[in-house]
């Protein structure tokens, strides 16, 4: 029997009755650089966090540079993914009102300024911390670029590259300090990224429905119970490896890594709760405004920082 073709309702497509003006358009190209979304920068701290060097000031500053630098990549990144996905996003309710889906940006405008970013991040990497991060922030783009273009088609694969955008942002923060980067550090940044990931797909999943593989064509290949499944083992080997990390950091009886198990465990479960409710589709609002999970993490943080201090 054949499939029945898919039409999108004229309601589904946002187009402005009149080209829009030079203020609205500004305000898109603000809007579509996602300032919000830098919040995910911060990862280039953690490797220089974790090591006790943040409070060197020329850490602190290189570590500053990469922050700037991957801001205006991932930006550059949003730019040309929005241009890429400009026809999916009509389909879905709220992305429907990105300035380039909706016409407010011109999509040839949009282009033209993604690859500006792009280059430039690089170019300002080597200028300032040099070509170590710039190499870094390189392969990043390169990676963002193929998943804009075809990578976020095929299932599974789209899931791990989009973590590696998080594995990237850690590993260049110590790439640009020069401070070393364990075993058990890439493991647990790399399977919390894929179980924040997961939990942005199962929101998505659950909040479009039959109307998700349109959106995004990866989704027509999963299922809640994969899904689910995918974030058990994620959320799984990312606490295995903090606890193992933690137990080789004892050292004099000092106890605090140890501790900090306890609200790093509480975190990814109270996250799990938030994703299985469907919460988790944007992960930067849920760090942003969840009080419970800001104090969890709080704890956390004042823990894990007594350890560094203390050890």
């Amino acid at each position: 029997m054949a499939t029945p073709q898919r039409t999108r309702s004229p309601d589904t497509i946002r187009l402005p009755d009149a080209p829009p003006a030079r203020g609205s358009v500004i305000r898109g190209l603000v809007t579509l650089a996602r300032p919000r979304q830098w919040t995910k920068n911060v990862l280039v701290f953690a490797a220089p966090a974790a090591a006790g060097a943040l409070l060197d000031a020329r850490v602190f500053g290189l570590a500053a540079v990469a922050f700037l630098c991957f801001s205006l990549a991932a930006s550059g990144t949003y730019y040309l993914n929005d241009v890429c996905d400009v026809d999916a996003d009509r389909l879905h309710p709220r992305k429907a009102l990105r300035p380039i889906a909706a016409g407010i940006v011109p999509t040839g405008l949009a282009r033209a300024l993604g690859i500006g970013l792009l280059t430039g991040s690089i170019t300002l990497a080597a200028v300032l911390a040099g070509p170590r991060l710039a190499v870094v922030l390189a392969i990043y783009v390169a990676v963002m670029s193929g998943y804009s273009s075809a990578l976020k088609h095929i299932p599974v694969v789209e899931l791990a590259v989009v973590a590696s955008g998080f594995v990237f942002r850690a590993v260049a923060g110590g790439v640009a300090t020069g401070v070393p980067i364990s075993q058990w550090f890439l493991l647990v940044i790399s399977f919390s990224s894929l179980f924040v990931v997961v939990g942005k797909r199962f929101a998505e999943y659950t909040s479009l429905g039959a109307d998700s593989a349109g959106h995004r064509k990866s989704l027509g290949a999963y299922s809640t119970a994969f899904l689910r499944y995918v974030g058990a083992i994620s959320s799984s080997v990312a606490i295995i490896a903090y606890c193992l990390w933690a137990f080789t950091r004892l050292t004099g009886g000092i106890v605090w890594f140890e501790l900090s198990i306890v609200p790093f465990v509480l975190g990814v479960l109270y996250y799990a709760l938030q994703a299985e409710k469907g919460l988790a589709g944007a992960p930067e609002e849920i760090f942003l405004t969840d009080r419970t999970l800001q104090a969890v993490g709080g704890l956390w943080m004042l823990l894990f920082f007594a350890g560094v201090n203390g050890s």
